[in-house]
């Protein structure tokens, strides 16, 4: 991808790219949806038992008080019900659009868990917090007294955002460096607009900055500013890059053309929906248009993918998985999505090369088969001999998963550790790393994880970093 020009560096509350994704939802529809809406949030969240041990709030990477919020709700008490969602998590109706409820809060609901269908928690919260915007509940950020400390942040994702909004609000100056030139990381360029909709996004980086953060974007750190540069400007910095080295294909014709990192792929989809100019999608590279469309990979980007290919037009769309469905990494829910918009999954298939040259027409795919399970249970796929045999394809799209970059390599830094798989050695708990003042959160410490357990990193360490100002202030006061 060609690299966007460097912005000045100056605050964004003055200079947002103002750009926005097309809002193409009628009016008269969005009245009747919201009456609807309204109705069934009530509906659904009065079907919650209260249950003595919230199953739901336990398995929830932050623990959302979901019974609380969903009897509000259930009572009509929108506004509250609000303030109670937004209490433990910076982005509900981030959340309630792409979390995997089904793996987390609905899949241990105890109403699902007796055979009577899960409470929707997901719509629930979505709900609210787009009623909290629509009615003007969610307010600029001000704190009650600024500070002199700064915090510097790499990296503008949801972990990034997240700690951003908490140290604002108690006053810390924050900067946020990111290589893109629109705030939201995955969020923005990652996840579909289906899936999740830009204005949504950058209605909350457009709260940042009218609160006070700075952002300093098509700045990669290492060419544009140094990591020791950042280090000296700020108090205490924070690494959130996330994860975008993509896991790559060997194997005889991996090079043809038509052969397409995920990463690239959703986005030239994301920027088309911004307005942008996308030349590699306008050209028809990027564009699954009219093509027959193959899929490597078996998570949520892979779900991503496919479903862009079939809203984009393609002839046809398959999935090439090399275990079986029960053993799916992604979401069941969004394989369900996926079967029911007519993406074909091939299970027990894994990729040993490529056909066609210069430009790709097919995958040549092996059979597999699950053996016998290692100590920890899972089933390793092996080969089935002779039952190979060719998947046409005019555009290969790999979805492996994400490898972290290597960061101590790409900006000159000494004492930085990193572990075997090369994320950043930090504590879970605070974001600590063995460099003073410099902290790691989300996916650069988890490896490719989702986007709430970075939420609740970034607010983590945001906490940790204050008590960490606070006593060092108290010191310098006695």
């Amino acid at each position: 991808m060609a690299k966007q020009p460097m912005l000045k560096f100056v605050s964004v509350e003055r200079n947002m790219p103002t750009k926005r994704a097309p809002d193409l939802r009628n009016n008269d529809f969005g009245e009747i949806y919201a009456e609807y809406a309204d109705t069934k949030a009530k509906e659904q969240s009065s079907r919650c038992s209260q249950c003595g041990v919230p199953y739901c709030q336990t398995h929830c990477p932050l623990h959302n008080n979901i019974p609380d919020w969903l009897r509000l709700t259930a009572e009509g008490r929108l506004q509250e019900a609000y303030e109670v969602s937004q209490a433990t998590n910076t982005f509900p109706e981030i959340c309630g659009r792409i979390c995997p409820q089904d793996r987390l809060c609905e899949g241990n609901c105890v109403i699902e868990n007796s055979g009577h269908g899960t409470v929707t928690i997901g719509s629930v919260e979505k709900y609210i917090t787009d009623t909290a915007w629509k009615n003007g509940w969610v307010k600029v950020i001000k704190p009650h007294a600024e500070r002199t400390e700064s915090v510097g942040i790499i990296g503008a994702g949801p972990g990034g955002l997240a700690a951003a909004d908490v140290l604002r609000r108690q006053g810390v100056q924050v900067t946020i460096y990111d290589r893109y030139d629109r705030a939201g990381g995955l969020l923005t360029y990652g996840i579909p607009g289906f899936k999740l909709e830009k204005d949504v996004v950058m209605r909350r980086n457009d709260q940042l900055a009218e609160g006070g953060v700075t952002f300093k974007l098509n700045c990669n750190v290492g060419e544009d500013i140094s990591f020791a540069d950042i280090q000296a400007a700020h108090d205490a910095v924070i690494i959130a890059t996330g994860v975008y080295k993509t896991r790559d294909l060997q194997g005889p014709g991996s090079g043809a053309k038509g052969i397409e990192r995920a990463i690239d792929y959703l986005t030239a989809s994301n920027r088309k929906s911004f307005g942008d100019d996308v030349p590699e999608f306008d050209d028809g590279q990027l564009d699954a248009k009219g093509k027959r469309v193959v899929v490597i990979g078996g998570g949520d980007t892979a779900m991503d993918c496919v479903r862009t290919a079939i809203r984009q037009g393609a002839n046809s769309v398959k999935c090439l998985y090399r275990r079986d469905k029960a053993n799916m990494p992604g979401s069941m829910r969004e394989v369900q999505n996926a079967e029911e918009e007519g993406i074909v999954f091939e299970w027990l298939s894994a990729p040993k090369g490529f056909v066609g040259d210069p430009a790709v027409t097919g995958v040549m795919v092996q059979k597999m088969r699950l053996g016998a399970p290692d100590a920890t249970g899972r089933q390793a796929p092996e080969v089935i001999e002779g039952a190979d045999y060719v998947e046409e394809a005019d555009l290969v799209i790999k979805a492996l998963g994400f490898e972290p970059e290597d960061l101590p390599t790409l900006w000159e830094t000494k004492g930085l550790e990193v572990t075997r798989w090369g994320t950043v050695k930090a504590q879970f708990t605070t974001g600590e790393t063995d460099l003073p003042n410099v902290y790691a959160v989300g996916d650069i410490v988890r490896g490719a994880s989702l986007v709430v357990w970075a939420i609740k990193d970034g607010r983590d360490c945001a906490e940790a970093i204050l008590d960490k100002l606070n006593n060092s202030a108290a010191v310098a006061a006695e």
